[in-house]
């Protein structure tokens, strides 16, 4: 099975990316949430993940969603859709996209 083919078993995936106090209140911490959906992907679908690189400075806010860049070792390159679930910054993979022309 190929690795979009595998995301059916990540969907219901919760990570918690402990939210940290910025600025404006609390965000997600990027660094852990990064840690996680690298840790739990190669779990979950058996390939190495070279690198996850997830925006800083996203506002906890239950129901809102953000993407991250996920690379394989290989080079193939994947969006993952992360929504937070609620005020305690637990969060899950809603999507696994491949990136067009990588």
């Amino acid at each position: 099975m190929d690795w979009l083919g595998k995301i059916g078993a990540l969907l219901a995936l919760a990570l918690t990316s402990f939210g940290v106090l910025g600025c404006g209140g609390v965000v997600i911490d990027h660094a852990k949430e990064e840690a996680l959906i690298e840790e739990n992907l190669e779990k979950s679908v058996g390939q190495k993940v070279s690198s996850v690189e997830c925006p800083s400075g996203v506002d906890v806010k239950k129901g809102k969603t953000f993407e991250c860049t996920v690379k394989l070792q290989g080079g193939k390159q994947e969006t993952v859709t992360i929504k937070i679930l609620n005020s305690d910054a637990d969060t899950e993979i809603t999507n696994v996209q491949s990136a067009a022309g990588k």
